[in-house]
């Protein structure tokens, strides 16, 4: 089955500074893409290149259509929601969803309907009487109701609660994402979303330093917790991250065995954000 998006040599750069340097990935139908890295890394410009929000260089396909000459085309099929919801102080509830109803063909008013039933929002509440998290849920319902082939995520929950946070991603799986359906996420709050994730992309000043599937992640990384004793002959398997735990050695391994790696202590599958904080140290 053909990409849902395929980058070759995709580049950015704003004068002088590098945003996006030559990166290249491709993203396969019915997959939940998490695209990790810290501020300034390029996360937010590469969502921009694949939705046809600035120029760039290199090649992009997105959904078989190319985001520079056919963003009308492009955007049929594909939701985005922003870190920031800004909508109009004096906007309706009910009004928004007769606005996104009236102009786009693929919205599903019931499930706009049934979204808000489970929060606060009520029909006749107006966006400056909201507080952040609700503007943002009624964002996210808005968005989330399109029957879109392609859902771009940019720190979505921002400004929610933990309840609400987890309820979100509830309704993600169960409402929206289907085989048919493909989701690239961009987030902070890595260990909220690391249980839906089928892929991972670690990006770093402008470069994609990891990519892979969440399968191949546990099979190729490994923590152990070391004893004292252990960690002279543990070092020397050259781990890529080390740290301290309660009078303990933890090291981080890449590509080493998980069977050779028990002789030393407990072995383990790192968690995602474990995993992105050794990688950002830049000692992978």
């Amino acid at each position: 089955m053909s990409a849902v998006i395929s980058a070759k040599g995709l580049s950015k750069s704003y004068g002088k500074q590098v945003a996006v340097d030559h990166i290249s990935f491709e993203i396969a139908p019915g997959r939940i893409v998490g695209l990790i890295g810290p501020n300034g890394s390029g996360k937010t410009t590469t969502l921009k290149a694949l939705l046809g929000l600035i120029p760039f260089e290199g090649e992009l396909s997105v959904l078989g259509l190319d985001p520079r000459s056919q963003r009308d085309a492009l955007m049929q099929d594909v939701s985005f929601i922003a870190d920031v919801a800004i909508l109009p102080k004096w906007l309706r509830v009910s009004e928004a969803i007769a606005f996104v109803e009236g102009v786009h063909p693929k919205f599903n008013r019931a499930k706009a309907e049934r979204y808000i039933a489970s929060t606060k929002l009520q029909p006749d509440m107006k966006v400056k009487n909201m507080s952040k998290g609700m503007i943002v849920q009624l964002h996210l319902a808005l968005v989330m109701a399109i029957d879109a082939k392609l859902l771009v995520l940019d720190e979505p929950t921002l400004g929610l609660d933990i309840m609400y946070r987890k309820q979100f991603y509830q309704n993600l799986l169960e409402d929206y994402f289907d085989e048919n359906k493909t989701i690239v996420i961009t987030t902070h709050q890595v260990e909220e979303v690391e249980h839906i994730l089928t892929d991972l992309m670690f990006i770093r000043d402008g470069k994609i330093i990891l990519s892979s599937s969440m399968d191949a992640v546990a099979d190729r990384y490994t923590e152990v917790m070391v004893a004292s004793d252990d960690v002279a002959a543990a070092t020397a398997l050259k781990p890529i991250d080390q740290r301290s735990v309660f009078g303990k050695t933890v090291m981080l391994f890449d590509g080493v065995p998980r069977t050779q790696l028990a002789a030393f202590g407990e072995t383990r599958q790192p968690n995602v954000a474990d995993l992105f904080v050794a990688t950002m140290k830049g000692t992978y």
